[in-house]
């Protein structure tokens, strides 16, 4: 995905990029425990990233590496999931990341261990988190085999379930955190001015204003909760001083991202609903396929469902499921 149509993880990469808001991060949303073990001085991104291209519309990732408090490396894997609701499948993709950063050190050379990697995944979608945080549980099997079976355990930080007053760190991962929790609610309207205030301890430093520019700029193109003239107010009350200086150079920017915006997302909506439309008549054929008559209210719901990954998730039960009474209660499951 460009820059212009997903401004999540461009929002995502410009904050946690920054060493001090990644340690921030770490030290505040990490167990004690686990960050204790971490050399904090030593952390520094890597350059990398893991995302199938498929799923760059709904996972960042960042890469750190470290190193532990005995001396040997590590890393620190950051999976953003940018979408409304959870993927179940989260845990396994975090493997196959996992894989691909230990194939990677593998080639710089084989010291006789792998390095530890803290998988963290960060979530602020709208419905709740309820996927079970162990790999280990993906499998449906009986306890004797279970020995043969991968596993690990990831660490969640879902925004979405912490109050404001919970949600610590300095000022810039707080307010970015905050945003995160609001951008996909009705509630931003309300809020953005509240976190806008955050920032004043910042106005008078450039990477303050640089701050905001990046804040302002995510919420003329991450959301349609707010507009222009709510921004401009928020700004303005927050910034009593130099809102009405700083608004003018935000706005020439979002008008000539608006125009980039409007030419390439009438594209990639062509494209994208192409896309949608072959993955859900995919599902449906199984299902004909399979069972003769398929139910109108099946087929709404499929037509209800705009990510592609769940379609294809879907197009597999679809092969397995012995009737269609199942195929429908895992679509129960799925949707919850």
């Amino acid at each position: 995905m460009t820059e212009i149509s997903n401004p999540h993880d461009k929002f995502f990469k410009e904050v946690f990029s920054r060493r001090e808001v990644a340690v921030d991060f770490l030290r505040n949303y990490l167990p004690n425990d686990v960050f204790s073990c971490l050399d904090e001085e030593s952390i520094y991104l890597r350059k990398d990233s893991f995302v199938d291209k498929e799923l760059a519309a709904y996972f960042s990732d960042l890469l750190y590496q470290t190193s532990l408090k005995d001396g040997t490396d590590s890393y620190v894997y950051v999976l953003f999931e940018h979408k409304s609701y959870p993927e179940p499948l989260v845990a396994f993709h975090l493997l196959r990341y996992m894989v691909r950063i230990w194939e990677q050190d593998l080639k710089q050379g084989f010291s006789g261990k792998l390095p530890a990697i803290i998988p963290i995944v960060i979530y602020h979608g709208t419905a709740g988190w309820k996927i079970d945080e162990k790999f280990i549980n993906l499998f449906n099997c009986p306890k004797e085999l279970k020995c043969f079976l991968p596993d690990f355990t990831y660490t969640l930080c879902d925004i979405s379930r912490f109050t404001d007053e919970e949600i610590m760190g300095v000022v810039i991962l707080k307010t970015t955190l905050l945003l995160l929790k609001y951008i996909m609610r009705d509630e931003l309207r309300d809020q953005f001015p509240k976190i806008l205030v955050l920032l004043r301890e910042l106005a008078g430093k450039k990477t303050g204003i640089e701050y905001l520019e990046t804040v302002l700029t995510y919420v003329s193109r991450g959301t349609d909760r707010v507009d222009e003239e709510d921004v401009r107010r928020a700004v303005e009350e927050a910034f009593p001083d130099i809102g009405g200086k700083i608004m003018p150079t935000i706005a020439e920017k979002w008008i000539e991202q608006g125009m980039q915006q409007g030419m390439q997302q009438g594209m990639q909506q062509g494209l994208q609903q192409g896309i949608l439309q072959n993955a859900r008549e995919a599902v449906i054929d199984i299902l004909e396929l399979r069972f003769e008559i398929v139910p109108e209210s099946t087929i709404n719901r499929l037509n209800e469902i705009y990510d592609p990954s769940i379609l294809k998730i879907f197009h597999r039960k679809a092969v397995k499921a012995n009737s269609l009474e199942e195929f429908e209660q895992i679509i129960d499951l799925m949707i919850k």
